[in-house]
């Protein structure tokens, strides 16, 4: 039987908020957008002393590397309250994802990696009734063929997102995704910069443009809020209607 609760509220002074991945691009997004509304926000990732000079007054960056699971279990099981989890963490090797050492990288920080942030949470987010948000990707729903792993773990994103919400909704724990489109970040680089490339995504989405990394960390926040309370679930694209065109 699954069990009602009141607890998630709009995310803030009160809340505790840990972005994976939250060091740079669309994760750092949106460890901003939860410090603005108030929220104290750890953002977990590599290179954190780097990155907390570019983070805003609120979010806290903590060195945490994915392929070490003892030290991203003590990370999260160690933490005093947690009310939401984002796993933004993300890896694409263009070209090179063939060889399977190469393939396996990517799998295990993009989905191996998102599996074990999440069950390593489940006991904080069960005690406060809070919620995870998984980012998958267009990669989720279209062939990559220059990045067989990356669409592989972000396919497995989806299916991961909608499992765990099934399995743990009677703990009171929600479960969702965004999926962006094509949103200007170092990851997009070497597209967004690339005229030829650039045009074509531009056609493809009715909305004519790429999208922001604030667009995503607007939809992680509604997900996050009480107007979501009974979303779980779902995958949610914030493409400019590319998967609709």
């Amino acid at each position: 039987m699954a069990v009602e609760t009141d607890k998630q509220t709009e995310p803030g002074r009160d809340r505790a908020v840990v972005v994976v991945g939250g060091t740079s691009g669309i994760g750092a997004a949106i460890a901003a957008r939860f410090a603005d509304a108030g929220a104290r926000v750890l953002a977990a990732g590599l290179d954190a002393d780097r990155a907390a000079a570019s983070l805003p007054q609120g979010v806290r960056a903590v060195e945490v590397d994915l392929t070490n699971s003892e030290q991203l279990e003590l990370f999260l099981g160690g933490l005093d309250r947690l009310d939401v989890l984002v796993n933004a963490a993300g890896l694409i090797r263009r070209d090179e994802e063939y060889a399977p050492e190469v393939f396996t990288r990517v799998v295990w920080i993009n989905l191996l990696g998102t599996m074990r942030a999440c069950v390593a949470a489940r006991d904080a987010l069960h005690r406060t009734g809070g919620c995870v948000v998984n980012v998958a990707s267009m990669l989720s729903y279209f062939g990559g063929p220059r990045a067989p792993a990356y669409a592989a773990s972000k396919g497995g994103i989806v299916q991961l997102t909608k499992s765990l919400a099934v399995a743990w909704a009677e703990d009171g724990i929600r479960v969702n995704a965004v999926a962006p489109g094509w949103i200007r970040t170092r990851l997009t680089s070497a597209l967004h910069t690339d005229p030829d490339a650039a045009r074509r995504v531009t056609e493809r989405t009715p909305m004519g443009r790429w999208g922001e990394p604030e667009e995503v960390a607007g939809a992680v926040h509604f997900l996050c809020g009480p107007d979501a309370r009974f979303i779980t679930g779902t995958v949610l694209p914030v493409d400019g209607g590319y998967l609709a065109a």
